[in-house]
């Protein structure tokens, strides 16, 4: 079977809503064992535990900081104890909310916060799960960007800075890891609805959606099978690579 991950564990961060749920469901789908990780609702977190086990998905559920490297250490810890082994696929997913805004109704603290959850998080995960993977001789490192960069979007500046810096920290690690047969790229999507985007003004999704070559909304499982590809043995030759997800919403 292509894209059979059969005896991997993966670890999706922010993977109990939305996209993070999708590229979990696809990377369990496929056969592997699933770290679902969450901060805020354990309610809403524990739904989408049970979700995955009536899937017939061998997944479990820790509650992380990932912005702190001491609450990150204890969950990679705890996902080695739990599944008999150490994590081999690492999605960087979670995010805090993104408001549009000129530039000058942002502040220091925000950009901060983007740069957290963006450079920062992936940076501490890769620490934290790189000796496993380096142990194996194999890993997958899938960061989940995002079409802004390629854009330019506007009102938009410190997630789009971050974004940008984030794709500049996963060519550099898909070089100085590249030789330990560690592969490391990212999924960038477009605006794909979700539970976050119930609230959005209609007016703002249908400019986009004229933009949309396919003209269809993308869903959480396109970008889902999208890192799947990237988690594969199939793409073991593919790293430092971007992959836009958006329905041929992208300058050429």
């Amino acid at each position: 079977m292509a894209f059979d991950l059969t005896g991997h564990i993966a670890l999706v961060t922010g993977s109990t809503t939305g996209l993070g749920k999708g590229i979990a469901l696809s990377l369990g789908q496929a056969g592997a064992k699933v770290a679902l990780n969450y901060f805020n609702n354990s309610e809403r977190a524990e739904r989408a535990l049970q979700e995955f086990k009536d899937a017939g998905i061998d997944a479990r559920l820790y509650r992380a900081n990932v912005v702190d490297p001491e609450s990150i250490g204890a969950m990679v810890s705890q996902i080695g104890n739990d599944f008999g082994g150490s994590i081999d696929i690492l999605v960087p997913n979670a995010t805090p909310d993104q408001p549009h805004k000129p530039i000058e109704e942002y502040d220091g603290e925000f950009y901060q916060q983007m740069y957290d959850f963006f450079i920062k998080s992936p940076f501490l995960l890769t620490q934290a799960i790189l000796p496993g993977m380096k142990k194996k001789g194999w890993g997958r490192i899938v960061n989940l960007g995002s079409e802004v960069y390629q854009l330019s979007v506007g009102n938009f500046s410190p997630y789009v800075a971050a974004k940008g810096g984030q794709t500049g920290w996963t060519r550099s690690m898909a070089t100085e890891l590249a030789p330990t047969g560690i592969t490391v790229n990212i999924v960038a999507p477009g605006w794909i609805p979700t539970e976050r985007h119930d609230n959005d003004p209609q007016e703002e999704k249908d400019a986009y959606f004229a933009n949309i070559k396919m003209r269809r909304w993308g869903t959480p499982k396109d970008v889902g099978d999208a890192v799947l590809y990237f988690a594969s043995e199939e793409a073991s030759f593919v790293t430092g690579q971007t992959l836009c997800v958006n329905g041929g919403n992208s300058p050429w």
